[in-house]
């Protein structure tokens, strides 16, 4: 909680307690005429005493909100909060009582009934407990807002670093793989190898400069998507093997960069016979209120090394909920031969 705020919560606590007092100034006079507490709160309200009437309360307070809280409530020392309270408020109002008689001694302070200062004493004492009850519960209040705050930004900071971990892993294993095929592509056919270098080169601008924001066009994500499958395919002869189709208009519509990418690499990683055709299906629909996609592939069950998903999901789940909360809908499905994944982005994100 910001200090400025702080401060107004304290300058507010004590406006509307001068206020509450002022109140009780004006009314119970009127009220308790002819009795002995009405020479009680005129001794309090109308004489010099009203400064005593005050600075008790001031002391209870601050002594509780620095010292009772930090070093009994927040060590869980109950017990002795309880009586340090206790006997800080007694204190005071002894105090309080020792001052007044000597500084604010006149006649009609000097004949005070010891039963009035009994009830004084007491009636001090209690003021000054609700005083500590308020410190305790208003420093409890902004410490425990200071922790939601703390661990917001600590969750948020996490989340950043999981989100770039996730980036990180998108660009090293796919560009070397693109860089050797390319480089086998040079001798076969230059003018196609110039074509994918060029490709590849748009793709790491993209990712280098574009995904920075928060937010990019849904139409360079797709540009992104159709590049990247466009270089996996240098990878084998068979045409059949990827099944890329995109339905919709993607104009005036915002996402979140580097969104699908994590699955399709996954599906690519692990569909390793390349010789069959669609081993790997995508298909993005755009539709007024909502992205749908999905990505499928086949892959070898008795390899013993493919475990597709794991930690890899974990972080893009928690990616989605950071970037889209209560807005999307992920369902992946593993099945004996093949791996799929169903994303619905809503409202048009």
């Amino acid at each position: 909680m910001k200090k400025s705020t702080v401060l107004l919560l304290h300058i507010g606590y004590w406006f509307l307690y001068l206020l509450l007092i002022s109140t009780f100034v004006l009314i119970l006079p009127q009220a308790m005429e002819g009795r002995s507490f009405a020479r009680l709160s005129r001794m309090l309200f109308f004489s010099p005493l009203t400064l005593l009437f005050l600075l008790p309360c001031v002391l209870s307070f601050y002594i509780s909100y620095t010292v009772l809280f930090t070093e009994f409530l927040q060590r869980k020392k109950i017990f002795a909060l309880v009586v340090l309270g206790l006997a800080l408020c007694v204190g005071i109002g002894e105090s309080s009582l020792f001052v007044s008689q000597l500084f604010f001694s006149n006649p009609s302070t000097a004949k005070i009934p010891w039963a009035d200062k009994l009830a004084m004493l007491l009636f001090i004492s209690l003021l000054c407990l609700v005083h500590v009850i308020i410190a305790i519960v208003l420093k409890g209040f902004i410490n425990w807002y200071a922790d939601i705050k703390i661990k917001e930004a600590l969750n948020k900071k996490n989340y950043e670093m999981e989100l770039a971990l996730v980036k990180s892993q998108l660009n090293p294993h796919f560009l070397f793989n693109t860089i050797n095929n390319i480089d086998v592509l040079i001798e076969i056919d230059a003018t196609k190898a110039s074509l994918y270098l060029n490709k590849l080169s748009e793709m790491m601008r993209f990712m280098l400069y574009e995904t920075k924001t928060e937010t990019v066009p849904l139409a360079k994500e797709l540009a992104y998507v159709e590049k990247y499958i466009a270089l996996q395919k240098i990878r084998t002869s068979n045409e059949n093997y990827i099944n890329y189709t995109l339905e919709g208009k993607a104009d005036n519509i915002f996402i979140a960069p580097m969104i699908f990418i994590p699955f399709l690499e996954n599906a690519f990683k692990y569909a390793e016979n390349k010789r069959l055709d669609n081993a790997i299906v995508v298909k993005i629909l755009i539709e007024q209120n909502k992205i749908i996609f999905s990505c499928s592939n086949k892959y070898q069950p008795n390899n013993t090394e493919n475990v597709q998903g794991g930690l890899g999901n974990e972080l893009i789940q928690k990616r989605l909920d950071l970037l889209y909360p209560q807005k999307h809908d992920l369902q992946i499905t593993k099945t004996f031969e093949s791996y799929s994944v169903i994303l619905i982005l809503y409202n048009g994100h």
